[in-house]
């Protein structure tokens, strides 16, 4: 069977806390991170653009910070006023695009994430919400991350709904493979059921950036990650392109798992890791080279 084009990669990239566990402890002042992560993953998932967008030059410095890796693709996260509060104005609309668009003629644009919140119920009125929204970024992949079950089983000609894995609570949406657009994208939030829980009580009160990513702290085991590839596999003949994006970042967990769903996907084929990730989870010696 041929195998399709694989980006496998994480949500982000600038933690402090992946260092030591992926990025060097004792780092020069020519360091950056981001040329650092695109000599191991071919794809990021760029979370910061949900809390603002950024300028032209800015998104330049990400291009040119992955030159030499010819492959590398950036995914937006749309901008929680599309998704969440759901009020934005056509400027809002207009800042947006203009990164999309320039990631896109550099070639660098794998497409725009829209991720909505477990309340995003199937609803008359969140599909027609939904519709307006991926009409206004026409002419991108569009990628549409829904955690409610009600949206379970629905299929759409313009878009690629998301695979997810996250907590069993309540009637979130179960992890079954999707494929459409001859794509399909995966994301993994980990099953930190406990902290999970406390979020949701939490919503909306002021928290610490750890209270704040506490419930995305959880390592795949080696067990999980083969029932993941199993499942990825049964769609490898309705696709051309398979995003795969860790997004259990705490302690740098998603880099690990990443790698081992690298290997795995690769046909348990050995790759390169940098040693302070080999020193930090041990079990990835195996699969290095």
């Amino acid at each position: 069977m041929k195998t399709p084009k694989l980006y496998i990669g994480t949500a982000g990239w600038t933690y402090h806390d992946w260092s030591p566990s992926f990025y060097p402890q004792n780092q020069t002042s020519s360091f950056n991170w981001l040329t650092f992560y695109s000599q191991y993953f071919n794809v990021v998932e760029v979370n910061a653009t949900f809390y603002k967008p950024f300028s032209e030059k800015a998104v330049y410095n990400w291009i040119k910070k992955v030159e030499a890796c010819v492959d590398f693709m950036f995914v937006l996260k749309l901008h929680y006023s599309f998704t969440h509060s759901k009020r934005f104005s056509n400027c809002d609309v207009k800042a947006f695009s203009s990164m999309l668009d320039l990631l896109k003629r550099e070639e660098r644009l794998g497409g725009v994430l829209l991720q909505f919140p477990y309340s995003f119920e199937c609803t008359d009125v969140n599909i027609k919400y939904l519709g307006a929204l991926v009409n206004i970024f026409e002419g991108y992949d569009r990628f549409v991350e829904v955690r409610h079950s009600s949206w379970e089983n629905k299929k759409a000609r313009k878009i690629t709904f998301c695979t997810i894995d996250q907590p069993d609570i309540g009637r979130s949406i179960q992890f079954n493979p999707l494929a459409s657009n001859n794509m399909a994208y995966f994301r993994f939030h980990g099953r930190n059921e406990e902290a999970w829980r406390d979020s949701l009580k939490n919503f909306g009160k002021e928290m610490s950036y750890d209270e704040q990513n506490i419930r995305y702290n959880y390592l795949y085991s080696p067990g999980e990650l083969l029932e993941f590839e199993r499942k990825i596999r049964e769609i490898y003949h309705q696709v051309k392109k398979i995003y795969v994006i860790m997004n259990n970042h705490p302690k740098g967990d998603a880099v690990a798992n990443a790698f081992e769903m690298l290997s795995l996907l690769k046909d348990r084929g050995k790759i390169e890791i940098p040693q302070t990730t080999i020193q930090t989870y041990s079990r990835l010696v195996r699969i290095a080279v």
